[in-house]
């Protein structure tokens, strides 16, 4: 239950690999609660996304953003900057999820402000798992602003 009077909670995925896409569609699909999936492939999409520019005019609001580190046109620390640096967009939780382990990206994240950083399993079966948690932490355990 998403105690949101069942309205399906906004997703905003920003991910450039099609697979990775395909799976985290897969492991929202089985969750538990009501949720839109929405996917950019770039940065510079996510940012129009979430601006509500041209194509996205009509975007809704995210509850959450997964966001992919290392994307196309803008990557995903340039993302994460330009989110919390915005008075509107800052309060959306923004969860890094990226295959980088490297300490000078989960430092870096945070000092942007990130709310989470998770690094992506190889294994189908946990990979499936971690993003069921994070739906399920942020979504289901957290108490996020009203819009």
């Amino acid at each position: 239950m998403n105690g949101r009077n069942a309205e399906p909670i906004e997703i905003l995925l920003v991910e450039d690999n099609p697979a990775d896409v395909d799976l985290t569609r897969l492991a929202l699909k089985k969750a538990k609660m009501l949720n839109t999936l929405h996917v950019t492939m770039d940065g510079e999409a996510a940012m129009a996304f979430l601006l509500r520019e041209g194509k996205y005019a009509l975007a809704p609001r995210p509850d959450l953003i997964l966001l992919d580190l290392n994307l196309p046109k803008k990557n995903g620390m340039e993302v994460l900057a330009e989110i919390k640096n915005d008075e509107d967009l800052r309060r959306i939780p923004v969860v890094m999820v990226t295959s980088s382990e490297a300490e000078t990206d989960i430092l870096k994240a945070y000092d942007l402000h990130a709310n989470s950083y998770v690094t992506k399993p190889v294994d189908l079966d946990q990979f499936m798992a971690v993003i069921r948690a994070l739906e399920d932490f942020w979504l289901v355990v957290v108490k996020l602003p009203k819009k």
